[in-house]
Formats: structure tokens, C-alpha cells, sequence
């Protein structure tokens, strides 16, 4: 029997209803913020927080991926864990993810070329309520189609040991790196800027050492940062806002950033 993971924060943190969430989803790519738009993207980090916060964020690093959506077939998508803690990098045990916009298969092969690593385990209920990695598979599934996908909930997990495994699943063209990652929590306004930008000046740099008050995010972008520095990337931010500049007041606000890591002739 084919095991689906099925969507746990459709209704919540983006519509239930697939003709809805198409158009919110065109709503989002619509307030993305119109910068650079010839790179090639080997990795993209993006927010994960609901649509009307970090959706125009997101959607700042997934408009790269149209010119070359024909090109990749598999997602290799890391996201912190949120609710249940794992020591290393968690696979589902599903066939597929499902949205409202239908089903994403789980890509066993890639899963089987890391699945000796002792970081990487299985923990099905670390999957079932995360929303980390489930908010980015309809942006994918608007702008790629057709793709495979690689899902790893990220806790306890240093920044070698997530580097070692994106560096089994490189691949080539056909293959795309997501991270997901929101900023700073629930600061004033102007204090989570400037936070913000000193942690989008430390990306830039491919600095693998940011702490989860600079990230939520940071396990599974420290591991990125690294293989980016080892492999020669250039890193490139997108877009950097909050939640006070999208929805909602500026007392407390989480910030997002949109970052894209282009390989050596594709910048």
C-alpha cells in the first residue's frame, strides 16, 4: 500500500482549497520583491511561516526557478523540526507528500544513496504535523510541475553532518536544494531589521555558524553555508522583510529572508 503523507497545515498557514491557494499563490509571486532575475539557482533558502506573512518572500527566491523549471526534476528540501525533536536528519518513511494541489512522490532512490550516514533516520512522527517542509511543496509544485522530492526534518544535527548528506545528493542540474528557514522571533520592528541584516550579511559570507535566535532555521542552512563554501557558490540575498512589513502589527514580528547560491558560471 502506497504511504502518503498528507497535508497537515492546509487551512491554517495556507488555503485548503486548490483553486484558492492558486490564487494566493499568484497573489504571492505578485508581491515578490522584483530583484535579479537571470541567476541560476543550485540552492534557495526560503520562509516557512503562514502565506500572508513570509508567502512573498518565498515566492522572491521560487520566481528564479521558472527559466529552469524544465531542467530539475528533484527537490532536496531541509527544514527544521518544530514539534518533535530528532538527533540528525529525519526521512518520513512516506511514497509521497500531498498537498492540495496533489501528490509529490518521495524520491527512494536518493533516499538509499544516503541512508547508511548515522545522522540520517527515520521518524515518521516528526513528519506528520510539520509545517517546515510541507508550505514550500505548492510554491514547487506551481513553478516545477513534475519533480521528485527528498524531505529531511533537521534537528540535533551539526553542520558537517548536513553537509556530508547534501553532498551525497548534489547531482547535478536536475537536482535543486531547498532550504527553509525563518529569521529573527517576535522582536520590535526595528530591532528584528537590524538583526535580520546582520544575519543576511553572515549567509552572504557562507558563515556556517548562526544560532536559532539568528534562524529557526539554522542546523539545516549552517549545513548548506558549508557545502556552499566547499563547492565554491555564490550566495545572493533576494529579499529581507518581516511579518511587520507583509501582515500583522510591528511589536513582535519574525523576519524572512529569500537567498539564492549559484554554482561557478551560473551567477
Amino acid at each position: 500500500m502506497r504511504n502518503v503523507r498528507p497535508p497537515a497545515v492546509a487551512g491554517m498557514f495556507y488555503p485548503a482549497q486548490a483553486a484558492v491557494l492558486r490564487q494566493t499563490l499568484d497573489a504571492c509571486f505578485a508581491q515578490a520583491q522584483a530583484g535579479e532575475t537571470a541567476l541560476r539557482p543550485k540552492a534557495l533558502v526560503a520562509p516557512h511561516a503562514g502565506y500572508i506573512y513570509s508567502g512573498p518572500v518565498a515566492a522572491s527566491a521560487y520566481r528564479l526557478l521558472e527559466p529552469w523549471a524544465d531542467n530539475i526534476r528533484r527537490v532536496v528540501l531541509l527544514g527544521p523540526v518544530h514539534r518533535v525533536w530528532v538527533p540528525g536528519l529525519a526521512l518520513p518513511g512516506a511514497d509521497a507528500f500531498e498537498t492540495p494541489l496533489g501528490q509529490v512522490p518521495v524520491d527512494h532512490e536518493a533516499i538509499r544513496a544516503i541512508a547508511d550516514l548515522p545522522q540520517v533516520t527515520l521518524s515518521p512522527a516528526a513528519h506528520d504535523q510539520e509545517h517546515s517542509l510541507e508550505v514550500h511543496l505548492p510554491f514547487l509544485q506551481r513553478v516545477l510541475g513534475d519533480f521528485s522530492l527528498v524531505p529531511l526534518a533537521v534537528g540535533g544535527a551539526a553542520a558537517s553532518a548536513v553537509a556530508q548528506v547534501l553532498d551525497r545528493l548534489w547531482g547535478g542540474a536536475e537536482t535543486l536544494i531547498v532550504v527553509s528557514s525563518d529569521l529573527s522571533h517576535y522582536l520590535p520592528y526595528h530591532t528584528a531589521a537590524d538583526q535580520d541584516r546582520q544575519t543576511a550579511r553572515a549567509i552572504l559570507r557562507l558563515d556556517d555558524h548562526l544560532q536559532g535566535e539568528q534562524a529557526c532555521g539554522a542546523a539545516p542552512l549552517n549545513g548548506l553555508l558549508l557545502a556552499a563554501r566547499q563547492r565554491g557558490l555564490g550566495a545572493h540575498l533576494l529579499d529581507l522583510r518581516n511579518s511587520g512589513d507583509t501582515a500583522g502589527d510591528r511589536q513582535r514580528v519574525v523576519g524572512y529572508g529569500a537567498f539564492a547560491f549559484t554554482e561557478v558560471g551560473h551567477a
